[in-house]
């Protein structure tokens, strides 16, 4: 039997960096990393690292004490993917290993194969950036229409 899994390029945490950031969007105002965990159905370790490398880059705020949590620093209108990808992207660079990153280039293959990568990142990024925090709730939420209206067609 074969499953069928969802495999990105790209961070594993970029996926629910943007989950988390489009529900503080959309709530508009100071959410608890267990709220927040809990609609992005993650951990709320796992979530709260996510969003104190957000914080640390200038997307989100963090507010502590019983009424604390995490808010949107940037408006959704301006927040790109390519920033949340950064963001993400440029802490895990930072937690790598030497030796990590010495294993990739040892040989010819590998050095070619890591420019090829850099090169297949760089434009990633490129396309990102054409995408903003809201245009991604505005195509959500135009999906939640349509099934609405087909489910009352029915």
């Amino acid at each position: 039997m074969t499953t069928s899994r969802t495999r990105s390029i790209g961070p594993a945490r970029f996926n629910t960096a943007v989950q988390a950031l489009a529900g503080l969007a959309c709530n508009g105002g100071t959410v608890s990393s267990s709220v927040i965990a809990a609609q992005v159905q993650s951990h709320a370790t796992f979530l709260r690292r996510i969003l104190a490398t957000l914080a640390s880059h200038g997307i989100v705020d963090t507010r502590e004490g019983r009424d604390g949590g995490y808010s949107l620093k940037i408006s959704a209108d301006t927040l790109t993917l390519a920033d949340i990808y950064q963001a993400i992207r440029n802490e895990e660079v930072q937690q790598a290993s030497p030796a990590e990153c010495m294993e990739t280039s040892s040989t010819e293959i590998g050095s070619i194969l890591k420019n090829v990568m850099l090169d297949a990142e760089r434009q990633a990024i490129e396309y990102l950036k054409k995408y903003t925090l809201s245009d991604l709730l505005h195509e959500a939420n135009q999906k939640k229409i349509s099934n609405i209206a087909e489910l009352l067609n029915h």
